[in-house]
Parts: C-alpha cells; sequence; structure tokens
C-alpha cells in the first residue's frame, strides 16, 4: 500500500490560511465604521404602529355586564 504524500500539505495550509485572511480584511475594509460615534448626530424617526393610529378601548373582565 503506498504512503500518502504529505509533502505538500504545508505550503497549502498556509496559502489557504493567508487566501482567508486576505478575504476577510477584503471583506471587513469594505464596511463603513463612523469614526467618532459621539459626535455624530442621529436623527430618529418615529413610525406609527397600527395600534397607535386609532384609538382602542379595553374593558376589563370586572366591569362588562353580567
Amino acid at each position: 500500500m503506498p504512503q500518502l504524500d504529505t509533502t505538500t500539505w504545508s505550503i497549502t495550509i498556509m496559502s489557504m490560511i493567508l487566501n482567508l485572511f486576505i478575504l476577510f480584511q477584503l471583506k471587513i475594509s469594505k464596511n463603513h465604521y463612523p469614526h467618532d460615534a459621539e459626535a455624530s448626530t442621529k436623527l430618529y424617526y418615529k413610525t406609527p404602529t397600527p395600534w397607535e393610529k386609532k384609538w382602542t378601548k379595553i374593558y376589563s373582565p370586572l366591569s362588562l355586564p353580567q
């Protein structure tokens, strides 16, 4: 039975790790992060929810006619 040739494994593993590192660096560098989170002003818009658009009366079970 022939032996498994493992001489190229080290260069394959090292090149794979290097390629993954470069790939992740490129993916992370495409994101835009704010330089100073405290200085940026954020505008918050309140979106109306369906239950805020109309008034609904809530009856407690004790106040219902029996």
